[in-house]
């Protein structure tokens, strides 16, 4: 009994170490790609985007383009906190509140997948507004 409490110690410690370092490089590319934009670098920015959105878009003028009109918390971000990172039915999402240039705060969900040159962003949904109290 005392081997099998030690082994599924060992088990729950492995995974959650292997979480935390996907999550150190989730946060990676995310922020990368943020700065990116923010840096008007938008092939640096498309770089990061899986063979998904890459297909979807087929150019990085083209993705430029639709951030820029689609998310404009996204093209130009003043401030990122990153929340909870969640997999749901296999797929690994990352909650990031955005403040934008003008002050307002953005909830923000990435589609995470990871491919053979690591982690890259396969989508990104905008959730309802948070609720922020006086």
């Amino acid at each position: 009994m005392k081997q099998l409490s030690i082994l599924i110690l060992g088990l729950w410690l492995s995974a959650t170490s292997l979480f935390a370092q996907d999550n150190t490089a989730i946060e990676g590319v995310i922020g990368d790609q943020l700065q990116a934009f923010n840096d008007r670098d938008v092939a640096t920015a498309w770089s990061y985007a899986s063979p998904n959105i890459k297909r979807l878009f087929g150019s990085e003028g083209n993705f430029g383009a639709m951030v820029q009109q689609a998310y404009p918390m996204v093209w130009d971000n003043a401030d990122v906190r990153f929340l909870d990172l969640r997999d749901v039915g296999g797929f690994i999402w990352q909650r990031v509140m955005i403040r934008d240039a003008q002050g307002v705060l953005h909830m923000l969900e990435y589609q995470m997948v990871q491919t053979a040159d690591g982690w890259q962003i396969n989508g990104v949904q905008l959730l309802p507004a948070p609720d922020v109290g006086a």
